[in-house]
């Protein structure tokens, strides 16, 4: 069976050897990257588990390297960010990172948000999750099975945080869905984040698929308590 593999991307060499430390003795294969360049070229190289990686790089920022990596890949990305601000946390989940520590953190709690990451890749690859979900006369397609979702025939790029999400909306159509219980659904009851997290999430997935926040056809706002998936399925 082959191992996880795991790439640390930052240019600070004592905090890498605790990452790494506490990855191997879970018995991950750990990989090393002190700089952006360093990172896309291990990326490209490596069939990679999940990322974690620092926004402070000597040469290309993180936020770019994260940018990159979206364009192609829905690999799980954990941020590590010294910006303890909302505004920076939410730009980080924005550009594509699946999930945020702010330095400095404790080992105990990396390690909780990368078995979270990697429990919810596995459950949706391993997991028979049901049949395609269509609506709007098939407009939009959701393939829990495939992993896929479409928009007019065009497969749409989300995050495996994003898809989650959509699918949980879609699966439970009028249902209204307070930000706290979509967080839980998500990310765990251990996860100690910003409702505000979901918010971001919503608003890459309605740019996704094309969904006017302020006349929406799929993704409703319930105001002051969260979302709902407003369309009924085809069948």
């Amino acid at each position: 069976m082959d191992r996880i593999k795991i790439l640390i991307v930052d240019d600070e060499p004592s905090l890498r050897q605790v990452i790494k430390a506490y990855l191997e003795k879970n018995e991950y294969c750990v990989y090393e990257a002190e700089s952006g360049k360093g990172a896309l070229q291990m990326f490209k190289n490596l069939k990679l588990s999940l990322i974690i990686l620092d926004l402070m790089l000597p040469d290309i920022s993180g936020e770019e390297v994260c940018q990159t990596i979206r364009r192609t890949s829905e690999v799980p990305i954990l941020m590590l960010t010294a910006k303890s601000s909302e505004d920076d946390l939410v730009y980080g989940l924005q550009i594509g990172a699946d999930d945020y520590l702010v330095k400095p953190f404790s080992p105990r709690e990396l390690m909780a948000r990368v078995m979270s990451l990697l429990r919810r890749t596995k459950n949706s690859e391993n997991t028979d999750r049901g049949k395609t979900m269509s609506f709007n006369k098939s407009f939009l397609s959701i393939d829990p099975e495939r992993y896929e979702v479409k928009l007019g025939g065009t497969a749409v790029s989300l995050t495996p945080i994003e898809f989650k999400l959509l699918e949980i909306l879609a699966k439970y159509p009028k249902r209204v869905f307070g930000r706290s219980e979509l967080v839980n659904l998500i990310q765990g009851d251990d996860f100690e984040g910003m409702d505000r997290t979901i918010d971001v999430h919503i608003k890459n997935i309605r740019q996704k698929i094309g969904d006017d926040p302020k006349t929406p056809t799929f993704i409703a706002t319930v105001y002051g308590i969260g979302y709902k998936f407003q369309v009924d399925s085809d069948e």
